[in-house]
């Protein structure tokens, strides 16, 4: 396979369109207290977009900045309620100038979840932060995503916004890898897990290419600054790669799914295919495959014809319900 640093991205997905137009939003505080991360982090700036979806803008020692985060509140929520709501977590891919609007504005989350009783988080990873704390070959502290995500927002959430101790996630593409990462690096956080186009095998082969190729598009040109190089620092990819840690899983409800990187069903007119979800379904069969020997068991999805694309991973949102409400214990 061709890294993506080294090609001319004629493949790569376009920008997507978004499919609905956010009114402009107003600041108002949804009456819950002002709390802080275990680090200090907190919500500076709290915009409500309509009656059920906030904006949080966190004050983020783990990212040297700001962080967003958007969120899809019950219909039922309150501040002041005594009980707590589960909670799902919704993850973007890499390169998406909708950055933490992306499941928001591409997808029907939102009518989606609006009857499921669950509070929504949907934060930023940047523009590919690969839910990860990056290496740096030991010499700079940078921005570290799995802090931002996994201490500072969960915090957040369950202090401020009456977020419960059950919870799913499930991501696309780097949000996908980003998923698996959190439920085998966070044991019990989350009961469900899901992959949609994801990496669950960072090392599998080509792989490793790509991911490189994906942040040296996105303007860091040393990516041995993430986990290092996979042969010289491998300990270093194994910590972060779901499939060398596939015990972990043992317990979890899983779902996994691809495309084949085909025009599909779901593809408009003239568009054509694309080798990434023929990528992430080799990495993804790899994973799942070990999974199958190990008897770890999980729902798969190998849905052939599709591309890299949202319109499958909403479609995979709802097909994948089930096992996520598992986790949620709805």
């Amino acid at each position: 396979m061709q890294s993506p640093a080294n090609a001319a991205w004629p493949w790569w997905p376009t920008k997507p369109t978004p499919t609905t137009t956010a009114a402009p939003a107003a600041t108002l505080p949804s009456g819950a207290p002002q709390v802080t991360a275990d680090d200090g982090a907190k919500v500076v700036k709290e915009t409500r977009i309509d009656e059920r979806t906030l904006d949080l803008e966190i004050q983020s020692p783990a990212l040297l900045k700001n962080g967003m985060v958007r969120v899809y509140l019950p219909t039922d929520w309150s501040a002041t309620a005594t009980r707590t709501w589960p909670q799902l977590w919704l993850l973007h891919g890499c390169c998406e100038d909708l950055d933490y609007k992306s499941w928001d504005a591409m997808t029907d989350a939102k009518a989606f979840t609006a009857d499921k009783g669950v509070i929504t988080v949907m934060p930023t990873d940047g523009p590919a932060g690969m839910y990860s704390e990056w290496w740096n070959l030991g010499l700079r502290k940078t921005a570290n995503w799995e802090a931002f995500h996994m201490k500072e927002v969960l915090q957040i959430i369950e202090r401020g916004y009456k977020g419960g101790t059950k919870r799913a996630v499930a991501g696309v593409s780097i949000g996908g890898y980003g998923a698996l990462a959190y439920g085998f690096r966070f044991p019990g956080t989350f009961a469900s897990v899901a992959s949609y186009s994801g990496i669950p095998n960072t090392m599998f082969v080509g792989t490793a290419g790509v991911i490189k190729g994906i942040l040296v598009r996105e303007g860091f040109w040393n990516p041995a600054d993430l986990w290092g190089d996979e042969m010289v620092t491998f300990w270093i990819w194994q910590a972060h790669n779901p499939y060398n840690n596939i015990e972990k899983f043992r317990g979890t409800n899983l779902y996994i799914s691809s495309g084949n990187g085909e025009v599909g069903p779901l593809d408009p007119p003239g568009k054509g295919g694309d080798p990434l979800d023929a990528s992430t379904l080799l990495t993804s069969r790899s994973f799942t495959d070990r999974l199958k020997q190990l008897g770890i068991p999980a729902t798969v999805d190998y849905y052939g014809k599709g591309t890299h694309s949202w319109p499958y991973w909403e479609r995979a949102l709802h097909n994948s319900w089930p096992v996520l409400a598992k986790g949620l214990g709805i």
